[in-house]
């Protein structure tokens, strides 16, 4: 069995703009000026706590009200209805091809809450896809392996048969220190040649591309794919 374990946003789901709406408004909340947009993308994919340190730069911020902000805006758009981000093209259909065989087991490992993954699985209809969904709420931030080596042990899937697919350093970095091999995305947050220097076996440009990426990590899973 493969275990392909996905990254949420900036791989799977384009929610760039409601992050930086809700940072803009967890920080004005404080009376502070928000980090221009670059810089909030360059974080996405941390557990929040990280991202806010990391924005905050050393300086004598409050990090635990930022981050509660953060939260209270996500849910203040949720409950107005404005909550709008949308899969990235090809990811249903990717996704869908992977559940149809028989030899692939798909989880989530994300910054997001739990509670941010249920929404994005109640929004798209995603519900029974993931075997394991790993989050900030149970794991250290990325790069730190927990989360891989979480959904590694719920799933009993090794590390040579685990691949995290993602469009940030930190995914590369997590799946490289956990033993798993990584995939990148070139249409999330960072840039291409960063995520090959960070461990990424290879990048793919759209998700139709993504049969051939695993295909060329695991060349005996072609007899597997035909099958099903």
């Amino acid at each position: 069995m493969k275990l392909i374990l996905f990254d949420v946003d900036g791989t799977l789901m384009d929610s760039q703009h409601m992050i930086c709406a809700a940072m803009d408004m967890a920080w004005r909340g404080q009376g502070l000026p928000c980090p221009p947009p670059e810089a909030v993308r360059a974080i996405i994919g941390l557990s929040l706590a990280n991202a806010m340190e990391t924005l905050a730069a050393g300086r004598d911020h409050p990090i635990d009200a930022l981050v509660t902000g953060y939260k209270d805006a996500f849910l203040t758009m949720r409950q107005a209805g404005i909550w709008k981000a949308p899969l990235y093209p090809g990811a249903r259909a990717a996704i869908d091809r992977l559940r149809l065989r028989d030899d692939c087991v798909l989880g989530v490992a994300t910054g997001k809450s739990r509670r941010g993954v249920a929404a994005m699985v109640e929004t798209h209809g995603l519900e029974g896809v993931f075997a394991t969904v790993q989050t900030a709420d149970t794991a250290p931030s990325k790069p730190d392996p927990g989360m891989v080596l979480h959904a590694m042990r719920e799933t009993g899937i090794a590390a040579e048969n685990s691949v995290v697919i993602g469009d940030t350093v930190f995914d590369m970095e997590m799946a490289k220190n956990a033993g798993a091999s990584a995939i990148g995305v070139a249409w999330g947050y960072h840039p291409v040649a960063d995520l090959h220097e960070a461990g990424a076996r290879s990048v793919i440009d759209d998700f139709a591309a993504l049969d051939a990426a695993l295909l060329a990590l695991w060349p005996s899973s072609e007899k597997a794919s035909a099958h099903a």
